[in-house]
């Protein structure tokens, strides 16, 4: 069920049954001992009952809900226990090892895909609140009015069923009728079989209909408003929303938009309502223009949509860039010559863009937006792949921190690839980096995002050289070879999708067929050698950017049902599965089969 207003339908019903859980334990324990017992008492066992238990996603955005939701429950001093999640599996794992006396669950990014309550069997007492921007969400989580509260908004629902249409209850079949004449039992017999037959055709024709509306409700995964929004918007509602929880959800919508999640409409719809918040709470007048050494300032503008630029060299960073490095095809001589055409007409010397951007002439590192402004359209170059409205972060007299990367950061650390660290140790760190003092966090995730997008491009790079993207008809395929020396980075569902968008960029920069850009490209990873499994990843054509439609999550789980497959389709992102990597032909004999 949605809930219309998330301060009264959410927050204030988690805060005030534990207002009264502490007021029930304070009055009985009055009645019994002193008050220094009682503190012992609620400070031990008895809380645990009165916590909540926060599943978070594996994502950026999820991440920066949480931190939201910690700020809120800390100042009202409401008890809590976040467990990160990177599966469904896991996601039941968890509710599972910590559900114990739980009365609330809040999912974030993760759950709203499954039917939560057929899935985890909870009490009847346990409510679940549901703030996922996967879509489509479950139809049982929707409609279930008692248990399942969505924190979503429910205008992004457009194409959902009516509840006829997916659920009814049957009348019994049973005949209560106690006739002692037989032939009478014959006709109503004979009569009560006519109806049945009726009732079985009806039934069936029912489900028919309910197969189709349930087909066209989930057949496409897309993506709603970002947590971090929403979470943000909570706050604000209740008038706890600080510059620091704006910049959280600034980098949440930031994660949507860079992990091609969100069309770039949807994302500037998103930006222009957190510009206000930005201005409401960074307006300084006149006589107010001293910055304190621990002030955090926001400040919106059209930012270069340059990877990592600020902490890089100009020239890696283009090469780096998908749009950019694409429209230049910088991996062939000639696309390398034409860069250096351009950052000559530019007046920019190579030296300057090959060494550090901070350690460039101030004059040219100050006009650097304008130049590329004015010299793009020469080049092919439009302005969505050159500017994106984005926000910076400033402390103090600090340097100054670009939403998108300090996104990339967090997200090169969740999906981090040292040995011996778990998934959790990873979450906790990627915590670090938004966290104001911490630099040398911030430093070693912008590092790991370099190493990461130096593999992307160098795969990218051999895909194109070994002719490794292949047309299988309806769409497009290729696969990371075992033994390629980054394959590990890989392995990770982010990092995977901008392999992916990469790739399909690229191919259709470089192909002259004109259905590039109108086929999917399904990509493959080796996950697991020893266990013989690989990682699967489809997106959509590049034709449907405006959308941002992926139709591979429904085509998967077909063509895996129809072949016997074994496939696991555990990531709450439908169209990346893993599958054992014996089963990859038949698999995809299928896949070009149902895609025709």
């Amino acid at each position: 069920m949605f809930v219309k207003d998330f301060r009264k339908g959410f927050y204030d019903a988690i805060q005030h049954q534990y207002l009264i859980f502490v007021l029930k334990y304070l009055f009985i324990n009055l009645l019994h001992t002193t008050i220094l017992a009682t503190s012992r008492t609620l400070n031990h066992d008895n809380y645990t009952s009165a916590r909540v238990l926060v599943l978070v996603g594996f994502d950026v955005d999820a991440l920066c809900a949480c931190r939201i939701l910690q700020n809120l429950f800390q100042s009202d001093q409401i008890l809590y226990t976040i467990i990160p999640v990177t599966g469904k599996e896991e996601l039941e794992r968890s509710y599972v090892e910590n559900s114990e006396g739980i009365k609330h669950v809040i999912m974030i990014n993760c759950g709203g895909g499954i039917d939560v309550v057929e899935t985890l069997q909870p009490e009847d007492c346990v409510r679940f609140y549901i703030c996922d921007s996967h879509r489509p969400v479950d139809v049982h989580n929707i409609f279930n009015a008692v248990q399942v509260k969505l924190l979503m908004k429910e205008d992004e629902f457009d194409n959902l069923p009516d509840y006829d249409d997916l659920f009814r209850e049957d009348e019994s079949d049973e005949d209560s009728g106690n006739d002692s004449d037989s032939s009478e039992r014959s006709t109503k017999r004979k009569r009560f079989d006519d109806e049945a037959i009726d009732k079985r055709r009806e039934r069936r024709l029912w489900e028919e209909k309910r197969t189709k509306f349930l087909f066209d409700y989930e057949q496409f995964t897309t993506y709603g408003t970002s947590a971090a929004l929403i979470m943000f918007e909570l706050a604000w509602k209740m008038s706890k929303d600080t510059n620091d929880l704006l910049w959280l959800a600034i980098l949440g919508v930031t994660d949507q938009y860079i992990h091609y999640k969100t069309p770039r409409d949807k994302y500037i719809d998103d930006v222009m309502a957190l510009q206000s918040h930005v201005s409401r709470h960074n307006h300084r007048g006149d006589d107010d223009n001293i910055i304190s050494i621990n002030c955090l300032k926001l400040t919106f503008d059209e930012e270069l949509q340059l990877a990592l630029y600020r902490h890089w060299s100009l020239f890696e960073s283009i090469c780096h860039t998908v749009s950019l490095s694409c429209k230049f095809k910088v991996w062939t001589l000639k696309g390398q010559k034409r860069l250096h055409e351009f950052l000559a007409e530019m007046g920019l010397p190579l030296t300057q863009c090959k060494q550090k951007f901070a350690s460039m002439d101030s004059s040219l590192r100050a006009d650097i937006k304008p130049l590329i402004q004015s010299h793009m359209e020469k080049y092919g170059l439009v302005a969505q792949d050159v500017i994106v409205p984005s926000f910076s972060a400033q402390y103090g007299y600090k340097n100054k921190l670009c939403a998108m990367d300090v996104t990339l950061s967090c997200a090169s650390i969740l999906e981090a690839i040292d040995k011996g660290k778990t998934p959790t140790d990873n979450f906790l760190n990627a915590q670090d980096i938004l966290q104001r003092v911490n630099v040398s966090a911030m430093e070693k995730g912008l590092e790991t995002a370099k190493k990461q997008l130096q593999a992307i491009v160098t795969q990218v790079q051999t895909f194109l050289d070994m002719h490794q993207v292949i047309s299988a008809g309806p769409f497009l395929y290729a696969f990371v070879q075992e033994g390629t020396h980054d394959v590990k980075y890989f392995s990770k569902p982010q990092c995977l999708m901008r392999l992916a968008r990469y790739t399909l960029e690229a191919h259709c920069a470089m192909s002259r067929n004109k259905r590039a850009r109108s086929m999917p490209l399904v990509l493959g990873t080796p996950l697991d050698i020893e266990q013989g499994t690989t990682l699967v990843i489809g997106i959509p054509p590049l034709q449907m950017d405006d959308e941002r439609k992926n139709f591979f999550g429904k085509a998967f789980e077909q063509a895996a049902a129809s072949t016997n497959s074994r496939t696991l389709h555990d990531c709450f992102d439908t169209f990346v599965m893993e599958m054992k990597t014996e089963d990859r032909s038949k698999f995809f004999d299928a896949l070009i089969s149902l895609l025709q």
